[in-house]
């Protein structure tokens, strides 16, 4: 099924798709759009950038146009693990429901209740939400979710890591137990596997792996540089690429507003993204990044689930990931639809063993760069010319930094929990 007139939609979701340009469906649509349009359960495993919000949204829309009611109902629930995914997925069914006549709240934290509560007294036949929001306006009587049909849990191991377990299995213990269930995941730990075997029953499962190596299409380079060096060598590489327009990754909030403070400091016009922020100032830098008003666009894992920015060529990890996988969703957010993308690494002394992890999880060795940062505080790293750019194997890099094997020892020990709240 090379056309979305294959797939067996409606007229006027083939309108919308027309409208917004998208002539072809991506794989994981061409294989998910079918199973639901039968009402087959789903568990879904498919990474960043490869049109999943669409393989649920286009069917669900469908089976709720062609089923209408008299009166609006939620029929279909979307629980997401971050605002920002949240209005994301809320845009798309806003883009595919514009001929339907079919009504959408999104609800998430952060903000004020009223307009969403406002929203909700008008009748809508979804809701897309964030757990402990949902679970606040169901306390409150503003949520009923007796008529629900259709469940999606998307980006369910990120659900999962920021702790929201207990929040999806109050919300699924108040819908019917007759319903069809869709379950999408960029990775399959055992407590997600545990999870689709509670909540599917008798599931289609869709894998899709990208057709070409994802990497091929994200080139990666790692630079070995002392933490108190990093800012310097952004700086440095920022003029010297050039480099336009970044998505910048640091550990922690604070972290991301002190290199915010630096970065304009040095006329680089950049701006913070995290948990500290309130809902309207994320959306606002959200969109100035997107207009490339703002240049650089500093985030927190947890903050940057959701943002999807079209053409974005670099994506730099200030800060190592502390997880492996969190490096996969992090690289995602460039190279997306076919295009190239850079995705740049700062590796300390201190994260050697973080980016030990990561080769060892993705198996292959990203290549090191040198950079030309004379260290401020040792001479582990030997300088090079300013304007050199010749790559070496990691494993010739094991001398800038001493042993692998007690460094990553080390930080096995004294590595610190992921935040679950940035």
């Amino acid at each position: 099924m090379n056309s979305f007139e294959g797939l067996h939609l409606s007229s006027p979701i083939l309108q919308a798709l027309k409208s917004k340009g998208y002539n072809a469906p991506t794989p994981v649509q061409q294989k998910a759009i079918p199973l639901i349009l039968e009402g087959k359960d789903l568990f879904g495993s498919a990474q960043t950038g490869t049109g999943k919000t669409a393989a649920f949204a286009l069917p669900l829309l469908h089976l709720m146009s062609t089923r209408k009611t008299s009166h609006p109902r939620v029929r279909t629930l979307v629980l997401a693990p971050t605002r920002e995914l949240a209005l994301q997925i809320s845009e798309n069914f806003h883009a595919y429901a514009r001929n339907l006549g079919l009504k959408h709240a999104v609800i998430y934290g952060g903000v004020s209740q009223h307009q969403q509560t406002m929203a909700l007294k008008k009748g809508v036949e979804t809701i897309i939400a964030t757990p402990g929001r949902l679970l606040d306006l169901m306390e409150q009587g503003f949520v009923k979710l007796n008529d629900v049909e259709f469940l999606v849990l998307d980006e369910a191991d990120r659900m999962l890591d920021m702790g929201f377990i207990h929040d999806i299995k109050r919300i699924v213990s108040k819908i019917p137990a007759k319903r069809q269930t869709l379950l999408f995941s960029a990775t399959i730990p055992p407590a997600i596997k545990k999870l689709a075997h509670e909540l599917l029953h008798n599931p289609s499962s869709v894998d899709i792996k990208p057709e070409v190596n994802h990497t091929a299409l994200v080139k990666q380079q790692i630079y070995m540089v002392e933490k108190t060096d990093k800012t310097s060598l952004l700086c440095k590489l920022i003029d010297d690429e050039p480099i336009a327009h970044a998505l910048i990754f640091t550990r922690t909030r604070r972290g991301a507003d002190k290199l915010v403070k630096a970065l304009n400091q040095k006329g680089i016009r950049s701006q913070a993204i995290h948990g500290d922020k309130s809902q309207n100032q994320r959306q606002r830098v959200l969109a100035d990044f997107k207009s490339k008003k703002v240049h650089m666009l500093v985030a927190t894992d947890v903050a940057s689930r959701g943002i999807d920015v079209k053409e974005l060529s670099h994506v730099i990890n200030y800060d190592m990931p502390d997880m492996a996988d969190t490096y996969t969703h992090r690289i995602g957010r460039t190279g997306r639809a076919g295009a190239e993308g850079v995705a740049l690494s700062f590796c300390s002394r201190e994260e050697r063993g973080l980016l030990h992890d990561i080769q060892k999880f993705h198996r292959q060795q990203l290549e090191v760069m040198k950079h030309g940062i004379q260290p401020a505080e040792s001479n582990h790293a030997p300088a090079v010319a300013a304007n050199e750019t010749e790559r070496k194997p990691f494993r010739e890099a094991r001398k800038h930094f001493g042993d692998r094997n007690s460094q990553h020892s080390f930080l096995r020990k004294k590595r610190r929990p992921r935040s679950q709240v940035s």
